[in-house]
């Protein structure tokens, strides 16, 4: 977990007049001025393994009422203009919840925060931000926690809406971006639910993985028989 940055030392202010001695200011505040809330911020795509910002505190757990979806296209992160990526976006669906990882930000982490996700998910994704209510997993957890999402909406270019599950597999296979290969956002993705909730479903990104590691072996097919294969002469060694 990774904490404040450090803030540099301030010049040391002058004593107060005699008459009139300051009040010691309570802990965690300076001069007296109450500290700015803290942001929390869900990911259910690529953010729940790679944040790539500062944070306070994370926790795991799940927002009502959306779908989590491979609906959204990538040119960018994990495609191109001439291939372009599968990543998540949100659906709305009154009977669903989508889990994912909330980032709690403070102090100078959330303009810092805000600023980097504004770039990766809104100008390089097509994402634009809504606040939901956000419900961590632990036990003890008594309310919600309002937190801001990042959603790619039908409205923005990069959408690619629905497609059947081989199909999806199929592209997200051949397409690969600035962060890495698509194939890497989706299996990184299955084993975020399968070891943080495994008592959750999610029939759509569990269908999309069976159906790439279905694929994956036509594309090292070979004609050549195995037993031609094991009569090759090999080198001896040295």
């Amino acid at each position: 977990m990774k904490g404040d940055p450090q803030r540099p030392e301030e010049p040391p202010l002058p004593p107060p007049p005699a008459a009139a001695p300051a009040a010691a200011s309570p802990p965690g505040e300076a001069g007296g001025a109450a500290p700015a809330p803290p942001v929390w911020i869900f990911g259910y795509g690529s953010l729940v393994w790679r944040p790539g910002f500062e944070f306070t505190s994370r926790k795991v757990g799940f927002i009502r009422g959306y779908s989590r979806r491979f609906w959204q296209g990538d040119t960018f992160h994990r495609g191109s203009q001439r291939m372009p990526g599968r990543v998540v976006t949100l659906l709305e669906d009154c009977g669903a919840c989508t889990w994912g990882v909330a980032y709690e930000v403070r102090g100078e982490q959330i303009a810092a925060s805000l600023q980097y996700l504004n770039m990766r998910e809104a100008v390089l994704g097509g994402y634009d931000t809504k606040l939901v209510k956000f419900h961590p997993q632990e036990e003890d957890a008594e309310e919600p926690i309002l937190a801001l999402v990042y959603i790619a909406t039908p409205q923005n270019p990069s959408y690619l809406g629905p497609a059947s599950e081989e199909d999806i597999a199929a592209q997200i296979i051949v397409s690969s971006g600035c962060a890495g290969h698509n194939i890497e956002y989706l299996l990184r993705l299955a084993d975020f639910m399968r070891f943080f909730c495994p008592q959750a479903e999610d029939k759509h990104l569990f269908s999309i993985e069976e159906a790439l590691i279905s694929i994956l072996p036509c594309l090292y097919y070979t004609e050549e028989p195995l037993e031609e294969t094991a009569n090759v002469p090999q080198k001896s060694k040295s």
